[in-house]
């Protein structure tokens, strides 16, 4: 993922969790809240020692950052993927139904013009 995509100050983090709203399943919270830079969506992903050893923490940020790029969202947003500590037992489809399930509650999945292929 691109570094203008991210989220990596601690001010951007602490913002979201303060101002953003927020939905959850079983493996994963989404913090959401509009952007400040029109245009673009920024992204933080975030797995505490509960989720298990830096191995199993990486793995589930790095397939949660794979299923976002893959997936059309609508532009304007700042997001926050934390992950739960049953995520560490979940396999990359289980955390992209995840993801998707909440970026569908959280309404911020792009609708696609017609003749164009859907990633959903």
């Amino acid at each position: 993922m691109q570094k203008e995509l991210r989220l990596k100050k601690a001010k951007d983090f602490a913002l979201v969790y303060r101002l953003g709203r927020s939905w959850a399943d079983d493996l994963l919270v989404l913090k959401a809240m509009p952007s400040e830079t029109e245009g673009s969506n920024r992204f933080g992903f975030s797995a505490s020692k509960r989720t298990g050893n830096a191995v199993a923490r990486n793995t589930i940020k790095r397939r949660t950052r794979e299923v976002v790029r893959h997936a059309t969202i609508r532009k304007g947003w700042d997001m926050i993927f934390i992950a739960r500590r049953e995520a560490s037992l979940a396999d990359y489809h289980q955390l992209e139904a995840s993801a998707r399930k909440l970026l569908r509650r959280a309404d911020l999945l792009a609708t696609v013009p017609e003749g164009e292929k859907a990633r959903t």
